[in-house]
């Protein structure tokens, strides 16, 4: 049974104006619950918080629904944006599948839910920009402005404490990272190896093309976990990749990650999207990590699982596209791993909303698998935790239908002292338990590098009881 709430119908009406540029952390702290971010290599930063509608579903019909709630909420607005990349969005995700959020940590968050936020502060290009959003019957043009030069203030006064230029004395730190006290497996290798031999039967059986499978690690931490502060070091460490966190609207817990896998984006009858499957680590030298990168491109297991994911995406793409295009297979490095990766164009037949595309291709075979349904009952059967919204699309969408999406892995949920990760690895014929197990590892290293009090390089991990397994 599918459902879909939208806080309020009435008019939208948005203010913006120019800003300086303001100290991330601090106005990432000052804005009030929910709060989202979202930044990509070919998209603005965004920080916003509060909520002026809040659109929510639930069902089989969830991407369909919340379609509805998005047009109907930006069908009547007085909107004075100022700049194209300052305008008002609407900013949240889907749960992997129906039923995927039914288990902690995801109990505060729905099957899928889209936050507009009364306050949102843009970093584009062409400047620094804050927006202002009301909606509903009281919203008016002077309450709107009102409210956004109050906030403007507020936030030239959090700048105040920046440095001049040439000023050398010591400048205030980020907040530490909290530090692990001890991690718990939710799958042991006993159980991992049991998991993959089953579905290497079930494909080579002729069940299966490919199934991704996944682990969550729940890490109790010594201090609070820095919200702004860790969202601020995956920039630094991934400004490549697509990062992301949204609150839920308690503001209990977060949701964030730096994921380098793009679901789709749209602009116009524009699309862009990719194929990224088939993973190695980084190198200790350049030459290491370039004789990795040669094996990978040769690797057959590798290379076949990435033409799976390549040649899904490109069908599910043709009946909406009049022509569709792929860039050359080439290696795509992150800080821990390296991936194959295959850029994909199309031009559209016809003017498309982006959660059309978004509902035709997710779950991409990077995060499900081939058949779809077969694959996903094999997950169901298989995985002992909830998804909820790991590895599925997170992104925006604006008042014209298009939007930016990306597939949420290299994530977790953090509460004040607990953290819970996720990663997955794709099984085809030829898997090996063990190292995919060990690829897990690997995965899990932009989150466990933000959350240790010192950076291991190792992959190392710990077993359901804690103990480090010496992979």
């Amino acid at each position: 049974m599918d459902s879909a709430r939208s806080t309020s119908s009435a008019t939208l009406v948005s203010r913006t104006t120019a800003i300086d540029d303001p100290p991330f952390a601090a106005a990432f702290d000052a804005l009030p619950s929910p709060r989202t971010t979202w930044s990509a290599p070919d998209d603005a930063l965004v920080i916003g918080g509060g909520s002026a509608a809040t659109l929510t579903a639930s069902g089989p019909d969830r991407f369909a629904a919340i379609r509805t709630a998005a047009e109907e909420l930006f069908s009547s607005g007085d909107v004075h944006a100022g700049t194209e990349a300052a305008r008002p969005r609407v900013f949240g995700g889907f749960a992997f599948h129906e039923g995927a959020c039914a288990g902690d940590p995801w109990s505060s968050f729905p099957e899928a839910r889209f936050v507009l936020p009364s306050v949102q502060i843009t970093v584009a290009d062409n400047g620094s920009w804050l927006t202002v959003t009301a909606v509903g019957d009281d919203a008016s043009a002077v309450t709107v402005e009102d409210r956004l030069e109050r906030e403007r203030k507020r936030l030239a006064e959090l700048g105040d404490d920046r440095p001049e230029e040439g000023d050398r004395s010591p400048q205030p730190s980020r907040p530490s990272r909290p530090g692990i006290r001890e991690q718990r497996r939710t799958t042991s290798r006993e159980a991992w190896r049991g998991s993959v031999s089953a579905a290497i039967d079930r494909i080579r059986g002729g069940n299966l093309r490919k199934v991704v499978l996944a682990q969550a690690l729940e890490a109790d931490l010594e201090a609070d976990f820095p919200r702004a502060a860790t969202i601020e070091r995956l920039a630094a460490k991934y400004p490549d990749c697509h990062r992301y966190c949204f609150e839920p609207d308690d503001g209990s817990s977060v949701f964030f990650g730096a994921t380098p896998e793009r679901l789709v984006s749209l602009r116009g009858r524009t699309v862009e999207t990719d194929a990224l499957a088939g993973t190695t680590g980084r190198g200790e030298t350049p030459a290491e990590d370039e004789w990795l990168a040669e094996e990978l491109l040769d690797d057959e297991k590798n290379v076949h699982e990435h033409e799976l994911v390549a040649e899904t995406v490109r069908e599910q793409l043709e009946p909406y596209a009049a022509s569709v295009s792929a860039g050359a297979r080439r290696v795509r490095r992150l800080a821990t791993v390296q991936h194959l990766h295959t850029p994909i164009t199309a031009e559209l037949n016809a003017d498309r909303h982006v959660l059309e595309l978004v509902e035709a291709l997710h779950p991409t075979p990077a995060v499900g698998g081939l058949p779809p349904e077969r694959a996903l009952e094999t997950i169901h059967e298989t995985e002992p935790f909830d998804r909820g919204w790991y590895a599925a699309p997170v992104g925006w969408i604006d008042a014209a239908g298009n939007g930016a999406f990306a597939v949420a892995i290299r994530s977790a949920v953090a509460s004040r002292r607990r953290a819970t990760l996720f990663a997955g690895v794709g099984i085809v014929a030829d898997s090996d338990p063990d190292r995919e197990w060990d690829e897990i590892q690997l995965k899990y290293r932009p989150i466990l590098d933000e959350l240790e009090t010192e950076t291991r390089t190792d992959g190392a991990g710990t077993d359901e009881t804690g103990r480090d397994d010496g992979k």
